[in-house]
């Protein structure tokens, strides 16, 4: 299965990446690392996930407090958010 990124995701990935690696270096190399293993989990068993609003369903990240949002399309999985646990949950719902 394949992935993509909304834009929005995938520069609140990337804000992320940079966040964590000013906080320590390679840190933000294992946060990608983490977000990616998420992602693997979700293609995977994509409906193994809670759902959060019908098809949308959020496959979480370890050592992080985010969370990969994510809903399956006939390309594979379209990644709506990476997003941080505690900051605006509903913030991805315009994305689709």
């Amino acid at each position: 299965m394949t992935f993509s990124f909304h834009p929005e995701a995938e520069a609140e990935f990337l804000d992320a990446i940079e966040y964590y690696e000013s906080l320590e270096s390679g840190l933000g190399y294992d946060f990608a690392i983490e977000v990616r293993t998420a992602i693997q989990r979700a293609e995977a068993f994509p409906l193994a996930w809670a759902s959060l609003d019908g098809e949308v369903r959020r496959s979480l990240v370890r050592r992080f407090p985010f969370g990969v949002v994510y809903a399956e399309d006939s390309e594979g999985l379209f990644i709506l958010a990476v997003m941080h646990l505690h900051r605006a949950p509903d913030s991805w719902k315009s994305r689709r």
